[in-house]
Parts: structure tokens; sequence; C-alpha cells
């Protein structure tokens, strides 16, 4: 598959597209149609640990902005307090049209009821069906015990050569392995890259453990800090986004922005638009 350039995509039809659905809308979500006149979507959403350095009201205006209601929310925009107090701000959320698809990252480093149920119930308060965890290989059986419990999935989240756990999804696919099926990966597509694993090979592999794709770009495939916007960089977007057609990805794809965090929407517009570029190439939308 050809790499599409971000100017390629702004001339394309499918970006004309895109803008024409966006005014149906007050998100501007709707299906384009492929060439087999069947309707197909795969949802893009944000991590929200990109708006760390703002507040839950801009992060709703920014969600706006970015014509997107679908949230990977982080403890910062939901806090682990009282239930009541976690269920009020679940539901400012959803006023105002968001859906958190996930929480997290949330680290169950400690093997211990009383702190992973905390997690849990936080979870349940809000509603919230996914976690995207960072547990170790030792308090990974007593985390599948909670998932039982509370029939909230589990994705592991990799994070790179720095991770001595799971520094690949690969890792992590091989930790899960004979568990229940609602333990799985989020596959963190730079520390995937950055980890040596093909992006969408790890896809792939993960099938039907998928539950949670980190989205983002490097100029050096290699280098945490060479983060760029989507499409800027050296990682194969598309093949990224065709893995996951291939393999009927029910997910969401979170765009984590990690640089520029006191002003992230000039990058984060652009890489919406470039992954809804990509997507309108294919027939889809985003």
């Amino acid at each position: 598959m050809r790499r599409f350039p971000r100017r390629e995509f702004l001339k394309s039809g499918g970006i004309l597209t895109i803008g024409m659905l966006a005014g149906e809308g007050a998100w501007g979500l709707d299906r384009v149609i492929g060439p087999d006149q069947q309707a197909s979507l795969i949802p893009l959403g944000v991590a929200s640990y990109s708006f760390r350095k703002f507040g839950i009201p801009d992060v709703i205006k920014f969600m706006k902005e970015l014509k997107t209601p679908y949230l990977n929310v982080k403890d910062m925009h939901l806090p682990m307090t009282s239930v009541a107090e976690v269920r009020q701000v679940a539901d400012e959320y959803r006023a105002a049209g968001i859906t958190l698809t996930a929480a997290g990252a949330i680290y169950f480093t400690k093997d211990d009821d009383e702190d992973m149920r905390h997690k849990f119930e936080y979870c349940k308060a809000a509603g919230i069906p996914l976690i995207v965890a960072g547990p170790t290989p030792d308090t990974l059986p007593r985390v599948e015990k909670f998932v039982k419990e509370y029939d909230i999935k589990i994705a592991i989240h990799n994070h790179g050569p720095e991770d001595k756990y799971f520094p690949s999804p690969l890792d992590a696919l091989k930790a899960v392995e004979g568990m229940d099926r609602r333990m799985g990966v989020c596959v963190d597509v730079g520390h995937t890259a950055r980890a040596g694993t093909d992006v969408p090979s790890a896809l792939r592999a993960a099938g039907s453990r998928l539950f949670d794709v980190h989205m983002k770009d490097l100029a050096n495939a290699s280098s945490k800090e060479s983060q760029v916007a989507v499409g800027d960089g050296s990682l194969p977007v598309e093949k990224i986004f065709a893995a996951l057609i291939e393999i009927k990805y029910p997910g969401y794809v979170d765009l984590e922005y990690e640089i520029h965090e006191d002003d992230p929407m000039p990058g984060m517009i652009k890489s919406f638009a470039y992954m809804r570029g990509v997507l309108a190439g294919m027939g889809l939308s985003g």
C-alpha cells in the first residue's frame, strides 16, 4: 500500500466528502459507502492524556472541535473520588455528547483486592466498559478475577523498551494467553514500533484480543522524543488501518498526542485530518 502525502489528501475528494459530511451533525460523524456499498466505520477518538494541562470544560470543548465524541479518559479528567462524584462527572461528559470508551491507563502494580476493587468500582460507577491497564505479570491473575466479577475488559498497554514487563503487544498477548477472553491488549503504535515490533503484524496477532489502539506518529521510529503529528512521521498509518480492517476490529483508534502539551490542538487537528483522509481513501469514515 502506497503512502499518501498529507497535501494529496487535502486535495482529494475524500477530504471534501468528510468536510461535507461534517456539517450533517454536531460531531460530524458519518459513514462513507465503499465500493461494495457497505457502510463501514473505524471510529477515531482521543486519549485524554493529550489534554493533561487542561480541565474538563476544555476537554469537552476540544473534543467538539475535533468532531469526535469518543474519549479514553485519564483520571486527571475523571478523578477517582467517591462513587457519587465519579457518576456526576461521567454524567457531565455524557450530557455534552461524549462517550467514555475506556479509562486509563490505570496501573495494577499492587496485588491486593482492596486496591483493585476500588479501581473497578470507579469504572463501574462511570459506566466505562474497558480499562487500559498497566499490570504486572504477578498481578494479572487477580486482575482476571475482577474482570470476571465486574465484566469490565482489560487492555494491557505496552510502553516500549522502557517497560520491563510489556514493551511490545506481543509480550502482553503472551501473558494473557489462556486467560479470560476479556483480557486483551491496547496497542500503542509508537511504543510498539520503538520496541522493534512491526505494528500491522502486531495488530493482526492480537486479533480478537485487541480492545484499543493508541495512535501517534514518530519522525524516528526508535525515538520516543521524535513524536510529530500523525502523517508527518515514519509510521505506516495506512497499513495500520488496513490491518484493523482486515481483522474487523470493532473498537476505537484513540489519538494520544504527547507533545506540545500547552497547545496540543494544532497538531491534533492535523492528525485527525490526515487519519480521516486515509480512511476516506479506503471508503471509510472516522
